[in-house]
């Protein structure tokens, strides 16, 4: 469980370290303004996977889904900028399917974390892995980093591409190459 009065008192440290003044007008209610939206963009902290990928359905066709530009947002557990993109995500069922809107619901869990890219595109992965069961799955994501936009080399509009194949995908190249064409069409 996140606790407001440590992030409020951790927000109140960091402005005095900066040398801001925390009795500022515009910064009286920034320590609680931060442990609010710390809900929300680390909520996948709190958040179950396997609650969005129980929702299945028996399908006769077992051909590869694909879920494309899916929008997300997360953080970079090295400095706490924001990293954004798109995730694209297949899989092969096994005579079951999710509901579309869970495939999105899954990659929101993972990116509301402070974490890595190439982590965040494994758990998607493991994830659909473990509570599908399918032949195979494929994510792929694609992400600019603030960390390298707004400091360090400052290249903006540079892009991260992970990828992360199991099953069937692993096994075949065709549906690896399928996939990809899918995912930039």
């Amino acid at each position: 469980m996140m606790d407001d009065k440590k992030i409020e008192a951790g927000v109140r440290l960091f402005l005095e370290g900066i040398g801001e003044d925390v009795n500022r007008e515009g910064l009286l209610e920034t320590p609680s303004r931060v442990a609010r939206m710390c809900h929300q963009i680390y909520g996948g902290l709190e958040q179950d996977p396997s609650v969005h990928l129980q929702k299945q359905f028996f399908a006769t066709n077992n051909n590869m889904v694909v879920e494309k530009d899916i929008t997300f947002y997360s953080t970079c557990e090295h400095h706490l900028l924001p990293f954004y993109g798109k995730a694209h995500v297949a899989y092969i069922p096994n005579e079951k399917v999710a509901g579309l809107s869970k495939l999105a619901r899954t990659v929101e869990v993972f990116a509301r974390r402070a974490q890595i890219q190439e982590n965040m595109t494994a758990q998607i992965a493991d994830a659909l892995e473990t509570y599908l069961n399918p032949r195979g799955v494929m994510v792929m994501i694609e992400a600019e980093h603030m960390c390298m936009t707004m400091r360090g080399v400052q290249k903006p509009g540079a892009k991260t591409v992970t990828m992360m194949v199991r099953g069937a995908f692993a096994e075949d190249f065709g549906l690896q190459q399928t996939f990809m064409q899918m995912v930039k069409a």
